[in-house]
């Protein structure tokens, strides 16, 4: 590129290439069970339901749906965002937003300068900080635990700070889900000290036997930005979520909005609207959360059948969690190995995973790795992880 007339921006060096986008092309081979993918089932897909709502929408408003459309969004979708959130939500601080991705890059274009400091979990969902990074700020990472974000910890660092993002429910990657007790204390902290809050709740609705404990947004609106999606409730190809912000910085993110695609697929929104009036939604959704239950259960049956408790072979045990909701479950190899180096190893053996140091800011912790649970059968669960037991003690033999 010595003789290329093409000079990039300073912010094109720090973009790169999602680690996860790349290990999926490796779960393209033919017979690889993949683990890897934050991919919702599709068996989960109204398609019915979207088929119906494309013929009414395309008899009924053929040009409205056609053609150029609001930046905020088709109104009745921003009005049915509004009424399906558990705190008052005025339908004029709703975005519509392509996915809620966009939404992280809006977020990051309007309260980001280079330099600035931004909180996040440790470890943190990857594409957030894919968005982040580009405008150039110092990512400080905040120590959690199980039960979601260390207060003290982050009472360390919080000063000057412009925002801490934060999923509470059963987080990508490590599928936990923040208690009740962390969130008035969080919301509390932050209220306190004027740290705004980004509260990014795309699994939220994916609860297996409770819902969570209520939104930090629903504690103070006026301290965070709320992002929600429909990816994981309706279907991902539409590409549509949500922002719901206070109207100090509402105006704003609209605004980039509008350099960034001036709008959202009108046809696509008036589709989503369609077929979720009548209450859809909460006629769907337990069916999601049934089948979800049944692959994370299947999931740890395996994990318990091929990774026994045994003192003597320490060397290769496996150590996970029990997500109570959501799509990921998240799990640590022995001190001293690799879940990069493994990748290999079980990628050989026809499974695949995504291991866990990308998802830290800073100084991530190289022996863990992300299992989805939601795409495979649960034959194939059980088929994945007893290939996943193998390539443990082949990886084991190397070391």
């Amino acid at each position: 590129m010595t003789n290329s007339p093409w000079r990039l921006a300073r912010r094109a060096d720090r973009m790169n290439p999602s680690v996860i986008r790349e290990i999926l092309k490796v779960t393209e081979r033919p017979g690889i069970i993949s683990f890897a993918g934050g991919l919702p089932s599709s068996k989960t897909f109204p398609v019915a339901e979207f088929d119906a709502a494309c013929a009414k929408v395309l008899r009924d408003d053929p040009a409205g749906a056609l053609q150029y459309a609001a930046s905020e969004g088709f109104g009745p979708l921003r009005e049915r965002v509004a009424e399906m959130l558990p705190w008052n939500v005025d339908p004029a601080q709703v975005l519509i937003t392509t996915g809620s991705q966009q939404g992280l890059d809006l977020v990051a274009k309007v309260l980001i300068d280079a330099n600035s400091k931004i909180l996040v979990e440790s470890p943190t969902y990857l594409g957030a900080v894919m968005a982040f990074i580009p405008m150039e700020p110092d990512v400080v990472s905040v120590a959690s635990d199980e039960h979601g974000l260390i207060i003290d910890d982050l009472s360390t660092k919080a000063q000057d700070a412009r925002f801490l993002y934060v999923l509470p429910n059963f987080q990508n990657p490590t599928g936990r889900t923040m208690s009740e007790s962390r969130r008035a204390a969080l919301s509390a902290f932050a209220a306190a000290q004027g740290l705004p809050l980004i509260e990014d709740n795309p699994y939220g609705d994916l609860w297996f036997d409770a819902p969570p404990p209520a939104p930090l947004t629903a504690r103070n609106p006026d301290g965070c930005i709320y992002l929600g999606s429909f990816s994981k409730v309706l279907a991902p190809g539409l590409r549509l979520g949500f922002v719901v912000a206070p109207k100090a910085v509402y105006p704003k993110l609209l605004q980039a909005k509008q350099a960034a695609d001036l709008h959202s697929p009108g046809f696509n929104q008036r589709m989503i609207a369609e077929v979720m009036k009548d209450g859809f939604l909460q006629r769907h959704v337990p069916t999601i959360r049934a089948l979800y239950k049944s692959q994370r259960d299947a999931m740890l049956e395996a994990l318990a059948q091929h990774f026994p408790d045994t003192p003597s072979q320490p060397d290769q045990s496996l150590t996970w969690n029990t997500p109570a909701g959501g799509m990921f479950l998240w799990a640590c190899l022995p001190q001293g190995m690799s879940a990069v180096d493994f990748l290999p190893f079980a990628v050989d053996q026809g499974v695949a995973f995504v291991p866990g140091a990308p998802f830290y800011a800073d100084h991530g912790d190289p022996r863990t790795l992300r299992l989805s649970f939601v795409t495979p059968s649960v034959d194939e669960i059980h088929q994945g992880v007893a290939a996943l037991a193998l390539a443990v003690k082949t990886y084991a033999a190397t070391l």
